[in-house]
């Protein structure tokens, strides 16, 4: 039988433990993203995202903005993810697609269809007719913070989503943007059955980690799981954000993340080759 809340039943929406109960109970990541999506679990948050899908900018006007939480792009059995601090006030929350309407968004899939990863350079709204190749785009916080900078309370609330979001991808590897997301991903990814290096690696851009499944999560995967991870390992690497403070200043370039890019593909054992769509055994997603 499901645990319901203290007054006696499931978790509304509001409660702030709505997606530490609903995301464990999900079986896919269609379904994940059916119940994140309704979620309103931070106040301050629900406030900001949908006061800004209100008063809209200038430029938007005659947008519908999707004001919602923010679920992950790409296919379902994509053997790469990329994780990073995402959902923009006129970007995510705009158009309803991880990192797609604002600059960030751009520079990232511009990069990825370089590598064979995406199928166009650029993400304009959900409907563009953007593919992505075995690699899944999410973040640790599915809702635009004020000013960027959501609290470790609503970064601590909304880490089930994408614990059940990593648990059921299983990648091979993992491309993190920013100090943020790297902070954020580790303990998603020990309660997920990883074993964390001791001390904690720190976050620098090209670090490689190489982890291992902890003995007790080896015991519960299926044969379909060892499949897609024959080594049991998973390659997490560090990458700047592709923030407009970041970019235009250079410290990240666009041959840096297409580098790095292509070297987590090569992790994750999808064959790219001069900007060709790589072979992903018919793994991919359309918004």
């Amino acid at each position: 039988m499901d645990e319901v809340g203290v007054n006696g039943s499931h978790p509304s929406a509001r409660d702030r433990d709505f997606p530490a109960f609903h995301a464990a109970r999900c079986g896919g990541l269609g379904e994940l993203d059916g119940q994140l999506i309704e979620c309103r679990a931070c106040p301050r948050l629900v406030a900001w995202r949908e006061e800004v899908a209100a008063t809209k900018r200038a430029a938007f006007r005659d947008w519908e903005y999707w004001g919602r939480p923010v679920p992950g792009f790409g296919p379902h059995d994509a053997p790469l993810a990329v994780v990073g601090l995402a959902p923009a006030a006129h970007g995510g929350n705009r158009t309803g697609r991880m990192f797609t309407g604002d600059a960030s968004g751009d520079f990232l899939f511009s990069a990825l269809h370089a590598v064979g990863l995406a199928s166009r350079p650029t993400a304009t709204a959900a409907d563009d007719g953007l593919e992505l190749y075995g690699v899944r785009v999410t973040s640790p916080v599915h809702c635009a913070p004020p000013a960027n900078k959501p609290t470790p309370a609503e970064r601590d609330t909304c880490r089930a989503w994408l614990t059940t979001e990593i648990t059921l991808l299983n990648p091979r590897a993992i491309v993190v943007l920013g100090a943020f997301g790297w902070q954020a991903l580790l303990p998603v990814l020990a309660d997920a059955g990883w074993q964390l290096p001791r001390p904690r690696p720190r976050f620098t851009h090209g670090a490689v980690v190489t982890l291992r499944r902890a003995e007790s999560a080896k015991a519960v995967r299926s044969e379909a799981d060892d499949a897609r991870a024959t080594d049991g390992e998973l390659r997490l690497l560090g990458c700047y954000h592709p923030s407009q403070r970041n970019t235009f200043t250079g410290r990240l370039t666009a041959p840096m993340l297409r580098k790095l890019l292509q070297q987590a593909a090569d992790y994750a054992g999808l064959r790219t080759h001069d900007g060709n769509v790589p072979d992903t055994g018919g793994s991919s997603a359309q918004a």
